[in-house]
This record gives structure tokens, C-alpha cells and sequence, in this order.
């Protein structure tokens, strides 16, 4: 198993919960910036963290990939709240994605976490994705957005949460030079093919499709 790098939590700056304002940013800037930054869930005595090392935006209806290309539904409502929010779909029937809410409310703008590269909680992020604690394959943990759903156990129940909150946040994390970022056309999509909103961290192991 290759070693993951030391936990951040003592890191105090790098612990900062990032405000609102990040999240009513542009959603293209917004994807950007998440790269390197810390997602961190809290469910009892369980702490797990986790850097944001790729993403997607959807740019809502000038974005036919997007769930809310064709407006406001039950749904994706959540998507059309203010920024700063966790939007959680189902989907194939088997599995969870979560996307970051940006832009102000109505916007129906959204940011989906593709991959993260595990920090804090690494053993019972393994024991969630069902895996042996020995697996020699150590990215397969979260280089997926279902997979990442299944490490830090976020589900239906997750859907709306405020990330201003204590129970799922995200925090300043690193710095990821412009250099290091690489944008590309999404994955597993029909429509907007030819958008390169995908935006990962080049030489990183936990992207999911290089």
C-alpha cells in the first residue's frame, strides 16, 4: 500500500474552514480552487479528511450535461440553493455522487468531487469501501466519485448540508501552483462533450482517469 502523507490536523492554517464567499464565487473558479483543498467529515468520534484532487462543474442551463439544464426539479433542488452547499445525487441505482453548490441561490450551479486523496481516517474509509486493509491498490480507495461517496460514507441523508456546518466542511488545505493543474473535457457524459471543465492535479495517483 503506498504511504499516505502526514495528517494535516495539526496544520492550523491549513484547518481554516473557508466561508461562504468562496462558494459564491464563479463556479469555473471555483472548481479550480478546490484543488488541494481539504474535505473533512466528522461522523461521531470518527474524524476523516481528505484533498480535493479532482473535480467537474456544471454550469447549470448553459450546460446541457447538467442536472439543471432544464430547470428546477425535486431533484436536484438543492443544486439551486446558495453556494456552499452539499448536493447528493443517486445514480445507476447503486451509487452516491456529492457536488459542491456555487454561485448564489437560483443559480442551479454545482461542482462534483471526482477523486480525493485520503488523509485522516484511512482505516475506516477501507473498511467502508469494503476493501482489505492490505490492498496493494491504495488510489482505488477514492480515485472515483462513488468511491469517494463509499469511503466517507456520504449518502441521501448528506444531500443539503451546509458546509458552513460541523458535519462536512472543507477547509484551506494547499496551494496547487496553476501549473500543476490540468483541464479537460468530463467523464461520462452525453452532452457538453466538448467542455473542458474537468480540472485535476497533474502526477496526482488518486485522479480517476488520467
Amino acid at each position: 500500500m503506498t504511504s499516505p502523507q502526514p495528517s494535516p490536523m495539526r496544520r492550523g492554517s491549513s484547518l481554516k474552514k473557508l466561508a461562504r464567499s468562496f462558494y459564491l464565487q464563479p463556479t469555473l473558479t471555483v472548481a479550480r480552487k478546490l484543488l488541494g483543498k481539504y474535505l473533512i467529515r466528522k461522523i461521531g468520534t470518527h474524524t476523516f479528511a481528505a484533498k480535493i484532487v479532482e473535480v467537474e462543474a456544471y454550469l447549470g442551463e448553459n450546460d446541457p450535461a447538467s442536472h439543471a439544464f432544464r430547470g428546477r426539479t425535486k431533484r436536484n433542488d438543492v443544486m439551486f440553493w446558495k453556494g456552499g452547499h452539499l448536493y447528493v445525487y443517486f445514480t445507476y441505482g447503486m451509487h452516491f455522487c456529492a457536488n459542491i453548490v456555487t454561485e448564489g441561490e437560483g443559480k442551479g450551479r454545482a461542482v462534483l468531487i471526482r477523486a480525493v486523496e485520503p488523509i485522516e481516517g484511512i482505516e475506516v474509509m477501507t473498511k467502508n469501501r469494503g476493501l482489505e486493509s492490505n490492498d496493494k491498490n491504495f488510489p482505488n480507495l477514492s480515485n472515483g466519485p462513488a468511491k469517494f461517496c463509499q469511503a466517507l460514507n456520504i449518502k441521501r441523508e448528506q444531500n443539503g448540508t451546509d458546509l458552513l456546518g460541523k458535519e462536512i466542511y472543507i477547509t484551506q488545505g494547499e496551494n496547487i501552483p496553476r501549473s500543476k493543474i490540468i483541464s479537460t473535457t468530463r467523464i461520462g457524459i452525453n452532452n457538453g462533450t466538448e467542455k473542458k471543465w474537468r480540472f485535476y492535479i497533474k502526477g496526482n495517483p488518486f485522479v480517476s482517469k488520467k
